[in-house]
């Protein structure tokens, strides 16, 4: 049961269907699952380590949103929006085939889950939210918006690594493996023998559509809440600021909130000190 294991499941939009893939560890028989979801361009492999950390008490299953990793790509490109991830997720959670579950979100991952987790009846019993809350600053919007939806081509795996270091610097310090990791899963090689990313430049289509000159505001999504919350944020991050934060425990599900030194937008669950943050939270009940 300590392998790593593919699967996917057909999910609908508007503009028919597509294919969510998913990877998911330990025993595909324990009824205590953990959903892990990925940010806006990355997927479901930035949670390898903490899914190996938590999979002896946790089924762990991490999906590919759509237009990203293995999954498929939306025929209507306006639709690579939140309500569309969550309904995905919903499929998801029924193809488990269990009542609840625990939820780990990172950025966009952690906006799907305050939209799920703030529907009456919701699955989700406890809430980790990693460096994202109910503001969404228009600075990071435009940093986000200067790369999202590019489709830059590389000549080599070790150009397309050196781009990730510097787009994702944010994420913090990471050691030559770390950083490999963190971009063979999002690049592949073309029959050409360049390397472009896996995803949908079309994620973008929305994403530019919305995006103004004030920030988000999704309060009344995060004040819906009601299961056990924590906010994970980075010391230095540009997405989540520190007043909201603080915010964040003082109204909605009044979340714990912890900080990590160091780091921006977002940490990434790569070493033993930020796992055990998340580990001891989801293990406290």
């Amino acid at each position: 049961m300590n392998e790593m294991r593919q699967r996917s499941v057909q999910c609908l939009s508007p503009g028919g269907l597509h294919r969510m893939a998913y990877v998911e560890w330990g025993d595909p028989r324990n009824p205590r699952v953990l959903v892990c979801v990925h940010g806006l361009t990355r997927n479901a492999r930035d949670f390898d380590t903490l899914a190996r950390a938590l999979m002896h008490r946790y089924r762990v299953v991490c999906p590919d949103v759509v237009g990203r990793g293995r999954s498929g790509w939306l025929r209507l490109k306006e639709h690579y929006q939140i309500p569309q991830y969550v309904a995905d997720m919903v499929t998801l959670i029924a193809r488990l085939d269990v009542e609840e579950v625990h939820w780990v979100g990172t950025s966009m991952g952690g906006m799907i889950g305050m939209g799920l987790a703030a529907q009456a009846d919701s699955p989700i019993t406890r809430l980790v939210l990693n460096d994202v809350g109910p503001v969404i600053s228009v600075r990071a919007l435009k940093r986000i918006g200067e790369y999202i939806g590019l489709t830059p081509r590389f000549a080599s795996f070790t150009e397309a690594e050196q781009y990730i270091r510097v787009i994702s610097a944010p994420f913090g310090q990471f050691t030559d493996a770390q950083w490999r990791h963190l971009t063979e899963h999002v690049v592949r090689k073309e029959a050409d023998g360049a390397y472009a990313f896996v995803y949908d430049p079309g994620i973008a289509v929305p994403f530019r559509a919305g995006a103004g000159d004030g920030d988000i505001d999704l309060w009344p999504v995060y004040d819906a809440i009601r299961c056990p919350t924590l906010v994970v944020r980075g010391a230095e991050s540009d997405l989540l600021s520190r007043e909201t934060c603080q915010e964040m425990s003082r109204r909605g599900p009044k979340a714990a909130t912890i900080e990590i030194p160091a780091v921006g937008h977002a940490p990434m669950f790569l070493d033993a000190a930020q796992v055990d943050v998340v580990k001891a939270f989801l293990l406290a009940e």
